[in-house]
């Protein structure tokens, strides 16, 4: 597996992916002779600012959205909050809709302007499969319809993967005239995303999730609405975020994505190989366990949680897991490296005597890793 110096099997894809090496071939002229300040007037300068144009046409293209509605920022935190703030302060929402298993990026911020009184906020009901309830969201925004609601929704869950109906959401907020959000980090680089053809007003998204660099993400802002910075300076991103841009972070994402979204077919085929022949597995070698969400229904080809029954052994499974060399997770990854276990699991599955282990996928995993893996949990558990 490329990147990979001290042998371990790394199945945590859904926290971060390994650097595709045509990716650091695009960025390494921009970390090196091509160093200009794009805000800069003379060639150097401009030599920069045409390459992070050129990315902007690039990502617009494939995401069928028009350049003047795609935004480079430093990844998907800070583009939630962008988009959440905007539907407040600019776009006139008093009411904010969520689900319970959002990412904290999203969750912690609602929590803030709620807290703040900015505003109030509800939680859609959830699916026993962890799949949001569309006709208790129908209903919600139906009692709120004397206030302008934001929605919130994730396209796939980091955790368990399940996959929300995008356009059925999109087109109840349009019915009741709702600012539509959807952190779409999980999907954009492992699914054509057509945005002339979702109803929705805000996505974000991450380049380290499809092989791209970190640091570097994206916050689409439908054309038909505007917004104020979240980031106030320079004039850089047409005014709409200050601070000298990451130039090869964002040629490093455009690349990334032109590259996923050509092997699209053939990478996310074998990937879902990988998954399914790992569920097989987990069945034949293991009683007990339970798989989160909807994993093989409307779910993310990239990612497998699992619950393993709870005993003595496998409450340490994480711990015991890391310390043989495989890299997974038991819930989201961006908590600073705190072990709160996950709030997803816990909303979905209130009562749950499992211990869940989230595996994800990428193009660099091999069957002969998976057959490790599972070898490793008979051992372990």
């Amino acid at each position: 597996m490329e990147g990979n110096l001290k042998n371990e099997l790394y199945f945590d894809n859904a926290a971060t992916t390994a650097l595709d090496k045509e990716v650091l071939d695009a960025m390494l002229p921009y970390m090196t002779t091509h160093f200009g300040n794009p805000s800069s007037i003379y060639s150097y300068g401009r030599e920069s600012r045409l390459a992070i144009e050129t990315a902007r046409k690039t990502v617009a293209k494939l995401l069928n959205a028009h350049p003047g509605e795609i935004f480079f920022t430093s990844g998907g935190t800070e583009s939630n909050n962008t988009a959440i703030l905007s539907a407040i302060r600019d776009l006139g929402c008093t009411h904010i809709i969520t689900s319970s298993i959002e990412h904290h990026a999203v969750l912690h911020t609602v929590e803030y302007y709620d807290q703040s009184k900015q505003v109030t906020s509800s939680y859609v009901k959830l699916l026993p499969d962890g799949h949001v309830d569309l006709e208790d969201l129908e209903n919600q925004l139906a009692s709120h319809k004397e206030q302008r609601c934001l929605v919130t929704l994730m396209h796939a869950n980091n955790e368990i993967g399940n996959l929300l109906p995008i356009k059925a959401v999109g087109n109840l907020c349009l019915k009741y005239n709702a600012i539509f959000h959807s952190d779409c980090v999980q999907t954009v680089g492992h699914y054509p995303v057509d945005l002339k053809k979702i109803p929705v007003h805000f996505i974000s998204a991450a380049g380290h999730k499809f092989h791209g660099p970190k640091g570097v993400g994206l916050l689409y802002v439908n054309d038909t609405i505007r917004i104020k910075p979240f980031i106030f300076g320079g004039g850089q991103e047409r005014n709409m975020r200050a601070g000298t841009e990451n130039l090869y972070g964002i040629v490093g994402f455009a690349k990334a994505l032109e590259l996923a979204m050509a092997n699209h077919e053939k990478d996310s085929q074998y990937i879902q190989s990988l998954k399914t022949y790992m569920i097989g597995e987990l069945k034949s070698n293991f009683s007990g366990i339970e798989f989160n969400g909807d994993q093989e229904g409307k779910c993310l080809y990239t990612v497998l949680n699992v619950g393993f029954p709870r005993t003595e052994k496998s409450e340490m499974i994480l711990f015991n897991l890391d310390i043989n060399h495989v890299c997974v997770s038991g819930g989201s990854a961006c908590s600073s490296g705190a072990d709160v276990g996950s709030h997803v699991i816990r909303a979905i599955k209130k009562d749950s005597k499992l211990v869940p282990v989230r595996f994800s996928f990428s193009k660099y995993n091999t069957k002969d890793e998976v057959d490790a893996v599972i070898e490793k949990l008979q051992e372990l558990i």
